[in-house]
């Protein structure tokens, strides 16, 4: 009994792996066609991103610039799993989005990635995409 115990537990860890597995090899395929994306508003990728949509967004501070964000990170888990290696899609920005108005809406929204960040992100033009685990 605790031999077929084992043998569920682990196919179920394998069928766990082979969906993320899926989703970066998913969320990746952005990154190759990125020239359909660069110079265009991010609402473009997302309305081409039918299986999976963001579910958190970061942001980086440039250090030489900390009023303005040029990268934002997207992250396709919940805020607590991001921390650990989390599929990320990471966006550089044409023009730098000034941190006072991220930080309205992370500080309303946690973080999460709502229909309200959606609208706001979404006519920002996207300068170059990189995905990474």
């Amino acid at each position: 009994m605790k031999f077929l115990k084992l043998i569920i537990v682990f196919f179920s860890l394998q069928t766990i792996n082979a969906q993320q597995i899926d989703t970066i090899s998913y969320i990746k395929q952005f990154e190759i066609n990125k020239v359909n994306y660069i110079g265009k508003p991010l609402s473009v990728l997302l309305n081409d991103m039918t299986k999976i949509q963001p579910k958190t967004v970061w942001f980086n501070i440039n250090t030489d610039d900390k009023y303005n964000v040029i990268e934002s990170h997207f992250k396709f888990s919940t805020k607590e799993k991001s921390f650990n290696r989390a599929i990320t899609l990471s966006i550089r920005w044409r023009e730098k989005i000034p941190f006072k108005n991220i930080e309205y809406l992370y500080k309303k929204n946690k973080f999460y990635f709502t229909e309200e960040e959606k609208d706001f992100y979404g006519e920002k033009i996207i300068q170059d995409i990189i995905v990474f685990r």
